[in-house]
């Protein structure tokens, strides 16, 4: 071990130590919502037993889509100029897919930073009065300026940064190589179309060419962060130099130096940056994780290697993206094999949903590395075979991260096709209720393995079952997603997005002693459960963050009754009393 991974180590076992007594933590269930009643409303629990001492809590929303907060609405979406873009039908904007919140404290001042999961995306700062009693209430709130990057895309979960910024996410990104050699606007995927709104432009009634000129898919695909001020002006960042992927979050790891991303979708990877300095993601090595399977029972386990993707900065790839680099600019392109091999001096991917042989040109390894990040991960011979990446969350009591996968299924089944231009790394059986893995840390915080510590349970319920419509076991968790860890208290907090495997969303405590779990949130009809996230202590009270994303947007849409009913709510599971720092 050398003399700078010794200290590291120390100084983390100094920071958190691995707890000989855990504390106890119990919530009083949320029941499964067996009526209509119960599938239309938001249930938390009520009451917390927190070391012998029960506590009242609940569910408080502290804005929905839509409500006017001081001098703005909460949740419109804003073009370049910051005019609110227009709906199909004519209307305003204002999104109910919101996600990620973030609870900061800055100077004497408590704001937060919300998420708007749309194209083009939203965030809003508000700044949060807090009572004795630990009621939150926000008093104004205000769209982030990301106009000097032409907008922000698709932004999904995040975390809060060990420096108390607000680290962000662009899911999703587009296809630049289908948007490159594409001859009419047909063979694009029409999901890209609404952000062209961002620069004014009628995705109804446009061209072609007034869609690339409007859309520069390199532009998006980052973590982003946001840097709030007292005064609550906020200034946003992207961090180029983290790679472009479908960011679900990025998550920094007490060293201030390493961030583990996640990416969600098909065929995608696992990466880690290690930034030059501390505190500053504006530069670093990117590296990407091979999946080395030591077990296929389950939800399966293997040791991680790392593949080193290179160093970069932002400004540089920045650069690149302004001047019009094209997919055409980084890659030469060959035509593959049916066995699957590639013309020599090419190399294979199966990133991107697509098998393809690829070859760098010379002198753009950093360029591809960052923005044809998974292409570049697959062809240097990482595992870009993942499905439905999701959460992370990190343990300091163990020295663990947490991963959620929504499914294992496709690229992760033994055989898959999409596995056609990769090396089948992943050898599983399929589980569409998805599972949660632990990864072990070593010293310099790098993650050395990954195995499943709970997974779901596919279950056929009878037609005439008070659990019919749910594809899996309803007293377990289905297609996991956001995830946070509660210290001290060997606790994890498990949120759902799900649309067959339950048909009400739930939020569940976990105790990884001996893997209990209790239902603690229920969600409405069609919603997602995003942002859980855990504050220990801000202003002596704790909270867990909670969202309630799209209701009756995702699944049984013909259940709205009231249009005001679908409008996203944004709020916390608590207060709780301060549990730590």
């Amino acid at each position: 071990m050398t003399l700078r991974s010794q200290l590291l180590a120390a100084s983390a076992l100094i920071a958190a130590p691995i707890l000989a007594q855990a504390g106890e933590i119990a919530f009083a269930p949320v029941p499964f919502a067996a009526d209509d009643a119960a599938k239309r409303a938001v249930l938390a629990s009520e009451r917390v037993t927190i070391d012998g001492k029960e506590h009242a809590i609940g569910f408080t929303t502290l804005a929905r889509s839509g409500d006017r907060i001081g001098d703005a609405v909460f949740a419109a979406l804003t073009d370049r100029h910051g005019q609110v873009v227009r709906s199909e039908d004519g209307s305003e904007h204002v999104s109910v897919d919101a996600d990620f919140t973030s609870l900061l404290r800055v100077g004497g001042k408590l704001f937060s930073v919300t998420h708007f999961e749309s194209r083009p995306g939203a965030m809003y700062v508000s700044e949060l009065q807090q009572d004795a009693s630990g009621k939150l209430t926000p008093v104004s709130t205000k769209p982030v300026d990301f106009s000097e990057f032409g907008g922000v895309w698709v932004p999904c979960a995040g975390s809060v940064t060990p420096w108390e910024t607000h680290l962000g996410s662009e899911e999703y990104p587009a296809d630049a190589r289908e948007i490159e050699e594409a001859t009419a606007l047909e063979q694009i995927d029409d999901y890209d179309f609404p952000m062209v709104r961002y620069e004014g432009v009628d995705p109804a009634t446009m061209t072609l060419e007034q869609f690339r000129e409007a859309y520069n898919p390199y532009r998006y695909g980052f973590p982003n962060e946001v840097t709030v001020a007292e005064d609550g002006t906020a200034k946003a960042a992207k961090h180029f130099a983290m790679g472009r992927v479908a960011v679900e979050l990025a998550k920094v790891m007490p060293d201030r130096k390493t961030a583990y991303i996640s990416d969600d979708g098909t065929n995608v990877g696992l990466f880690m940056f290690v930034a030059d300095r501390e505190g500053d993601l504006s530069a670093g090595t990117l590296y990407a994780a091979k999946w080395v399977q030591t077990s296929d029972e389950g939800a399966g386990a293997a040791t991680l290697d790392w593949i080193d993707l290179g160093h970069a900065d932002t400004a540089t790839i920045r650069t690149a993206i302004e001047k019009g680099v094209k997919f055409s600019d980084i890659f030469e392109t060959a035509a593959m094999a049916e066995d699957g091999t590639c013309p020599e001096g090419f190399l294979s991917s199966n990133a991107e949903d697509r098998a393809e042989c690829l070859k760098v040109r010379p002198g753009m390894e950093a360029v591809a590395s960052r923005l044809e990040t998974r292409r570049y991960a697959s062809m240097l011979g990482a595992t870009t075979e993942f499905r439905k990446m999701e959460g992370i969350a990190h343990d300091p009591d163990h020295g663990k991260l947490y991963l959620a996968m929504s499914e294992v299924s496709k690229g992760m089944e033994a055989g898959a096709k999409q596995d056609r231009g990769g090396r089948d790394d992943i050898r599983l059986a399929k589980n569409a209720c998805g599972a949660v893995y632990e990864l072990p840390l070593g010293d310099d915080f790098r993650a050395t393995a990954m195995k499943a510590v709970v997974a779901g349970k596919p279950t056929d319920y009878a037609a005439d079952s008070p659990y019919a419509g749910n594809m899996c076991d309803v007293d377990g968790i289905a297609n996991p997603d956001n995830i946070t860890y509660i210290p001290g208290y060997d606790t994890l907090i498990v949120g759902e997005d799900t649309g067959e495997g339950h048909q009400n969303d739930a939020v569940w405590a976990m105790k990884l002693g001996d893997g209990a779990l209790t239902r603690i949130f229920s969600t409405p009809y069609g919603s997602e459960s995003t942002s859980v996230y855990w504050y220990p202590d801000i202003g002596g009270h704790g909270y867990l963050t909670a969202v309630v994303q799209h209701p009756y947007g995702e699944s049984d849409e013909d259940k709205l009754a009231d249009a005001a009913d679908a409008r996203a709510y944004v709020g916390y599971i608590g207060p709780f009393p301060a549990m730590g720092k």
